[in-house]
């Protein structure tokens, strides 16, 4: 009998023991995430990205995106990249309350700060640190919160960023079918070029029109004032390389009318006119050009590779005996 009570006992507390673990969280389980406003990116009119005593506002004006008060155009898929890694922002875990934000990089010295507004009112702020070690979270402190916690993904490099990193760096843009006339001016030397089409013959084939036999097909070809042939594939290669050219970064403290007596000069012409100037290098030591673009309000810097494939002698563009 006694057996029996001592069992019954037991059995009690067992189950009481029970109900207490099934109730009580874990540690992993004893907080709450909090809730991380969910954004849209058409919804986000203007961003601020504050790092020290630097501070970046980047601002939606009707379709596009500009930066600071001087209105610079942005990179639009630099910036989309921002808007998606706050418009996804997801917490995973907590990972600390001890408030020593600096073995994060949250502390002041390091953290990234970033407010997202719709108009004016704030929609998200938190602070960005560092990755975490497997790369696949980032340390973030939520406004309001004073703990540290786990975001999916790696994405503080798409924050730390100057203003020269996130302007749009297009200096000319254009299809390069749409070009018919090409002016060179480089060392005194000038020469131009005009798009003409030319019947190419096609032969005969198995395959082919019976009742066209001998079909015609147009050609595209380039030629100087004087009806001599330009070599199409390295015109052609010229004009995709200048059809998307982005600069290294631009030139701070100068305007384009500072620059003057080009080195080199090409100019396009089309369904509208395009033209780049190069300039001589400040030192002959330096790696990159200055440069003027019609397409552009800001001088800027090529890169001595860039400036190489276009700067080409004009007498080059011609045809050789060896190509025809």
């Amino acid at each position: 009998m006694k057996i029996k009570k001592e069992y019954i006992i037991l059995a009690v507390i067992t189950a009481a023991l029970l109900l207490y673990l099934s109730q009580r969280s874990t540690d992993r389980t004893l907080y709450q995430l909090p809730d991380v406003p969910e954004i849209s990116n058409s919804d986000i009119t203007k961003i601020e990205i504050n790092k020290n005593s630097t501070s970046i506002a980047i601002s939606k004006e009707g379709d596009r995106w500009t930066i600071g008060p001087k209105k610079y155009p942005a990179d639009t898929l630099k910036v989309k990249n921002i808007l998606d890694v706050m418009g996804k922002l997801t917490l995973t875990a907590l990972v600390s309350e001890s408030k020593s934000y600096n073995r994060y990089n949250l502390d002041d010295a390091n953290k990234i700060t970033v407010k997202a507004f719709e108009q004016d009112k704030l929609k998200l702020e938190f602070d960005i640190g560092k990755a975490a070690s497997s790369f696949r979270h980032t340390f973030v402190k939520i406004a309001g919160d004073e703990r540290v916690f786990h975001a999916r993904g790696s994405f503080r490099g798409k924050f730390d960023k100057t203003v020269d990193d996130l302007r749009d760096k297009t200096v000319l843009a254009f299809k390069v079918s749409e070009i018919d006339d090409i002016y060179i001016t480089s060392d005194n030397k000038e020469i131009s070029f005009s798009r003409t089409k030319s019947p190419v013959e096609v032969k005969e084939t198995k395959e082919a029109d019976t009742s066209n036999p001998k079909s015609q097909q147009t050609g595209i070809t380039w030629q100087n004032a004087s009806g001599k042939k330009g070599d199409n594939s390295k015109i052609n290669r010229l004009l995709t390389t200048l059809s998307d050219l982005s600069c290294e970064k631009y030139l701070s403290g100068q305007s384009k009318d500072e620059l003057i007596n080009p080195v080199f000069t090409l100019l396009l012409k089309g369904t509208k006119s395009y033209k780049l100037s190069i300039f001589a290098k400040p030192d002959k030591a330096d790696k990159n050009y200055p440069a003027i673009s019609s397409e552009n309000s800001y001088p800027f810097i090529l890169s001595d590779s860039q400036v190489k494939s276009i700067m080409e002698d004009p007498g080059e563009l011609l045809e050789s005996k060896d190509n025809k």
